[in-house]
């Protein structure tokens, strides 16, 4: 009897321990719970600070990105208004600079002219021996819808000739074709009165070189210019005759 009350006691014994040890345990599980409880609370917090930082430090970011490109907008906007006004300025020189570079070129063309022109008569009646009876510069007609301009038209009537005289301040090759194929048939629509005179054409500058003037001859028309910048002269004459 003793020793079974004695392995009773030993029992209850070990269901106290046991009941000590599951409290022990189920209080340390609880205890284990909260402070995984209060990590995660802690973790989460420390994500939000986080999040909330990053969402501030962006939208410090966005902002002064949208200042920046603000600014950058008004800089080049800026910039484009420089631009075109400096634009308009350059187009504005160009046109003038065009425009005086025209008169000059017109101007010089006349210069030319009235170089020459005083010089017309005395050569060709020098050279051709014959009395020039009527002459004229810049001489302008209109038929029907044909019109020109002649630098200078000389006419002798006691030889039945009339001598038209095209002026160039820079001669060229073109200039003379322009002359030869459409200039003398537009001169004789033009001024039927000299249907029966002989035409003879004549090209004339201040200075010609020995290209031109060799391409004149091939085209039977004279060349008139400054022979060493002494005097007017018919460099051509013996050739063409």
């Amino acid at each position: 009897m003793e020793v079974l009350e004695e392995k009773v006691s030993q029992l209850e014994e070990m269901m106290m321990r046991l009941l000590y040890i599951q409290q022990k345990t189920e209080m340390e599980i609880q205890s284990l719970s909260r402070e995984m409880k209060e990590y995660k609370q802690q973790v989460d917090k420390q994500i939000n600070e986080y999040k909330q930082e990053n969402d501030r430090r962006f939208a410090k970011m966005d902002e002064e990105f949208e200042k920046y490109k603000q600014e950058n907008d008004r800089r080049f906007a800026k910039m484009d208004e420089e631009f075109e006004k400096y634009k308009k300025q350059v187009n504005e020189q160009i046109r003038e600079m065009n425009k005086r570079w025209g008169e000059i070129s017109n101007k010089l063309g006349t210069i030319v002219e009235d170089i020459i022109f005083p010089a017309s008569k005395p050569v060709l009646e020098k050279y051709f021996n014959c009395e020039i009876t009527d002459i004229h510069m810049n001489r302008k007609r209109k038929k029907d819808n044909l019109k020109d301009e002649f630098d200078v038209i000389a006419v002798s009537d006691p030889c039945k000739t009339v001598y038209l005289i095209e002026v160039k301040a820079t001669p060229k090759i073109e200039y003379i074709n322009e002359f030869k194929d459409e200039k003398i048939e537009r001169f004789k629509a033009l001024f039927p009165e000299y249907e029966n005179y002989k035409l003879v054409p004549i090209f004339a500058s201040l200075r010609l070189e020995d290209d031109i003037v060799n391409y004149l001859t091939k085209n039977k028309i004279y060349a008139m210019a400054y022979r060493e910048w002494e005097y007017m002269d018919i460099l051509n004459f013996d050739q063409v005759e």
